[in-house]
């Protein structure tokens, strides 16, 4: 594959941003570059619906949502992970039916609380992709309480796991994502896009919550990262909608916290230039052609002569930059299986660049997918950490529905990486300056053991910004510890701390 600086991908197609699929995180990850010049986007999505057609609100009434099931919470029980000694707290694994005619179900994996489970919130992550597994990247390599050591058979833990501030629900969606599967084979190409995402999605956690009825009048709260910019807000709006069509709360839903999101496509292309230019990626003559020429509200083959001929004359190689974070250089080792005997030393603070790698050869153990209660046998094919099926997304804005859900009440977080070249700071902030917000708390550095963690503003409206200093696009990745703080803080409803509250945090 022809290597290719990512600063100019959201040109050809920003909303690949969760991993551009497996290609970006996963085997071309270490590559630290993507493809780019024509749009990357054919082998991964199909066509594009409108954001309208998307969210008209009898698309999101869900009837007829309890679905007959053969799973419950005691044969869920993950009693422990192979290569892992026996933990305090509770885990499950298993499949909810989400359309029984079609056969369709999805996989989830649950990580009680390490403290106080009973009173703990509950709270959904979400990868994005659209078509990258929760399991495997979420839980396994960002947030979960555990990490795959480098002979692909042992783990260690996760100091900084989200389930020290919550009881953590992870999700492969959608349908043919990791070990989530369908019996009928539409459901694989010409039915997959975000209305079927939102709507499986859904009727997973009503159903879910039937299975671990404990939770159903929980504090529950969505979260996610890029591609899940689009996930989180249209499920919970989705909820939100069936609430009140039933008259009653269904989902007892609080908030949503998004990172390093796609929100606006035509405002993130244009931050990525931006971003590209401040950080010396790209030339400032190249930038401004290309800014000066391109319609950002066109899809890339509308565009015009001149933008082509200044897209091209913008892009350069570039080598020794990883696109999900430019801080690091990533290794050509990783384009083969490295897996080594006896494992190599480990520590969370400083993730190995292969560590793709290991999860997926610790996924496809047949140990590990019977310990998760994973049905092998009707998962076509091995184990990836990302699907590259067709999908039907919509280059649109978000916005409106966030919008939407502040309106409602919910507590609205954005996070993002400052060092992320998938989906920038700069498109971020392009993107909240569009939605014309006004500004509660002004911008102001934040805290994290009396070190600065980043930078936060606040809104009218109950949502939050916030950048993580030196952080790519995976933030529980890059920066576990500020990641964890960030998260305590959302789901308690605090403002992040100021430089007295973290050392008081520290040394208290």
């Amino acid at each position: 594959m022809e290597s290719k600086p990512f600063c100019l991908v959201l040109l050809s197609f920003l909303v690949l941003s969760c991993f551009v699929a497996d290609q970006t995180h996963g085997r071309r990850k270490e590559q630290g570059v993507l493809h780019l010049g024509k749009s990357t986007s054919k082998p991964y999505f199909g066509v594009h619906s409108s954001l309208l057609e998307a969210i008209e609100p009898e698309d999101v009434i869900v009837t007829n949502v309890l679905i007959p099931q053969e799973g419950s919470k005691e044969k869920d029980r993950i009693d422990r992970f192979p290569g892992h000694p026996p933990v305090s707290f509770s885990q499950y694994g298993g499949y909810v039916t989400v359309n029984q005619s079609a056969g369709r179900a999805l996989f989830y994996y649950f990580a009680e609380a390490q403290q106080s489970k009973d009173t703990s919130p509950l709270l959904l992550w979400l990868n994005g992709g659209p078509g990258c597994s929760s399991l495997g990247i979420g839980a396994m390599q960002e947030l979960g309480p555990f990490r795959v050591r480098s002979d692909g058979k042992t783990l260690y833990a996760n100091k900084f796991s989200w389930n020290h501030a919550a009881n953590v629900l992870f999700l492969e969606s959608p349908v043919g994502v990791g070990f989530s599967y369908s019996n009928t084979t539409s459901d694989y190409d010409d039915k997959a896009g975000d209305k079927a995402t939102t709507t499986d999605s859904y009727v997973f956690l009503v159903n879910w919550l039937e299975r671990f009825p404990e939770y159903k009048n929980r504090a529950f709260y969505i979260s996610g990262e890029s591609y899940a910019g689009y996930y989180v807000p249209l499920l919970a709006n989705t909820i939100l909608r069936n609430n009140k069509k039933a008259n009653k709360t269904i989902i007892n839903l609080k908030g949503i916290i998004i990172g390093n999101p796609t929100i606006n496509f035509e405002a993130e292309r244009a931050g990525s230039f931006e971003f590209c230019s401040n950080h010396a990626l790209s030339s400032d003559r190249d930038v401004s052609r290309v800014l000066k020429y391109c319609n950002f509200s066109l899809p890339n083959e509308k565009f015009s002569n001149a933008c082509k001929e200044a897209w091209d004359a913008s892009i350069t190689d570039v080598f020794g930059v990883d696109s999900l974070n430019i801080l690091i250089s990533p290794s050509i080792d990783c384009m083969k299986v490295n897996l080594t005997i006896p494992p190599k030393k480990v520590s969370i603070l400083n993730p190995d660049p292969c560590e793709t790698n290991y999860v997926e050869a610790y996924m496809n153990r047949r140990e590990v997918q019977e310990a998760l209660h994973a049905n092998v046998t009707k998962i076509p094919g091995k184990w990836h950490e990302c699907s590259v099926k067709p999908y039907r997304d919509f280059e649109g804005s978000i916005s409106s529905i966030i919008k939407e859900l502040m309106a409602n009440g919910l507590r609205v977080w954005i996070y993002s990486g400052d060092t992320d070249l998938v989906v920038s700071v700069t498109s971020t902030k392009f993107t909240l300056q569009r939605m014309k917000l006004h500004v509660k708390t002004a911008w102001r550095a934040w805290f994290d053991k009396g070190e600065v963690g980043g930078f936060t503003e606040v809104y009218e409206g109950d949502i939050t910004f916030a950048t993580v200093r030196a952080s790519g696009h995976l933030v529980p990745t890059y920066q576990p510890a500020r990641a964890l703080t960030l998260i305590k803080n959302f789901l308690d409803g605090t403002p992040l701390p100021d430089l007295k509250r973290s050392l008081i945090n520290r040394f208290f």
